[in-house]
């Protein structure tokens, strides 16, 4: 880490909560006026050019902007920028397959990205697979490495954020990996360690769908079935780094057992996994994700009925979520959407049946998300850790 970057990151780790709150204003927001700033932190004129002034001159903010007029005699807008360039991050999405990796600016726009296989989930294979991929992100960077300053990764499961270890993660096949001190000392850089879906959450809390939506759920279809949360102004990670773990409520039969061990999981029945399991038991053959969607489109009994009761059970935990913590949007995302035509019509009716009151103003969205979104995401997550 050279000088320059060192001051940045050394700045924004000692900023006051005003500060903080003007940075991550004019990061999510940029360009903007110092005058909306204000409006949207609560801080006076003069609270706001005194936390824009150091970052200014460590080149973390432009001010150099041409003025904008506000409609007012004499009162310019003078906007602020973020300089995107001025840290750089890197993001790790740990598959059941691969890593996805990408390097990002400060804005998490992808500068770099990359792919690499796992042929294990041994924990200390895929810790040197990840600084593996490190490694290549940063040499696609070329002069933009020594920007580098912080790495955020991903993973599905139980992730205590704090510490860095992934305390269960039924994918991998973890329990008790202490994923974060490792990298740590291996990268020489800040990591951060967190549950995909949180991850993605604050990604898009950030800089997507959710900006400026002050409490939303994300709602992960796909291999699981995730959720993460982001209430009253912030991302919630849980007394014990758990919360929002639909996939989880036993919604089901009990004998319907969940990849995590336990019976009636919503995961049972509504993870791809389980949906290409039913299908293979109606046939009596394997029948993979894929095939049992394209039996679905080509109308077969089986695979039609697999995706509707898939679809009710996502509906029925949607409906819990929004009747427990009353968002003002639910994000339906993750690589199951893809086929979420067969979901929709079941999910979307039975969540009407079971969501209270006025509850049902909640608007439900669908947005895919590529693994390289998940990876963007851990970016911000490691980014968010520099500054909050």
């Amino acid at each position: 880490m050279d000088d320059e970057l060192r001051q940045r990151t050394m700045l924004l780790a000692s900023s006051s909560d005003a500060a903080t709150r003007v940075f991550t204003t004019i990061l999510t927001r940029s360009p903007i006026s110092r005058i909306d700033v204000a409006r949207l932190t609560g801080l006076s004129q003069a609270a706001v050019t005194k936390a824009v002034t150091p970052l200014v001159a460590v080149g973390l903010v432009d001010d150099s902007l041409d003025l904008a007029p506000t409609g007012l005699p004499g009162r310019p807008a003078n906007p602020v920028a973020i300089v995107p360039e001025a840290v750089i991050a890197l993001g790790v999405k740990v598959n059941l397959d691969e890593l996805v990796g990408v390097a990002t600016d400060l804005t998490t726009r992808v500068l770099a990205s990359d792919r690499v296989p796992l042929a294990t989930h041994d924990p200390r294979a895929v810790e040197d697979a990840i600084v593996a991929l490190c490694g290549r992100l940063q040499e696609s960077l070329g002069a933009l490495a020594s920007r580098v300053a912080c790495v955020g990764v991903s993973v599905s499961g139980d992730v205590d954020t704090g510490t860095g270890v992934v305390r269960d993660s039924a994918i991998m096949g973890w329990r008790g990996v202490p994923l974060g001190a490792s990298l740590r000392e291996r990268l020489g850089l800040d990591v951060v360690v967190d549950n995909d879906v949180r991850a993605l959450t604050i990604g898009e809390h950030w800089f997507g769908v959710g900006l400026g939506t002050r409490s939303f759920c994300i709602v992960t279809i796909g291999r699981g079935i995730g959720s993460g949360l982001h209430l009253n102004g912030e991302v919630v990670e849980g007394a014990y780094g758990v919360a929002g773990e639909i996939g989880h409520l036993p919604l089901t039969s009990s004998d319907r057992v969940c990849s995590c061990g336990r019976r009636g999981c919503v995961e049972a029945v509504a993870a791809s996994g389980a949906i290409a399991e039913t299908v293979s038991a109606a046939h009596g053959r394997p029948v993979s994700i894929e095939q049992a969607a394209l039996l679905a489109h080509a109308e077969d009994p089986a695979a039609l009925a697999a995706f509707a009761e898939a679809g009710g059970v996502i509906g029925a935990a949607i409906a819990s979520l929004v009747n427990l913590v009353g968002p003002e949007l639910v994000i339906i995302g993750g690589e199951g959407v893809a086929e979420f035509a067969l979901f929709e019509q079941r999910l979307r009716a039975v969540y009407a049946e079971h969501v209270f009151a006025s509850a049902d103003r909640c608007r439900i969205v669908v947005r895919p998300h590529t693994f390289e979104d998940w990876a963007r995401g851990a970016a911000a997550t490691a980014i968010r850790s520099l500054v909050v």
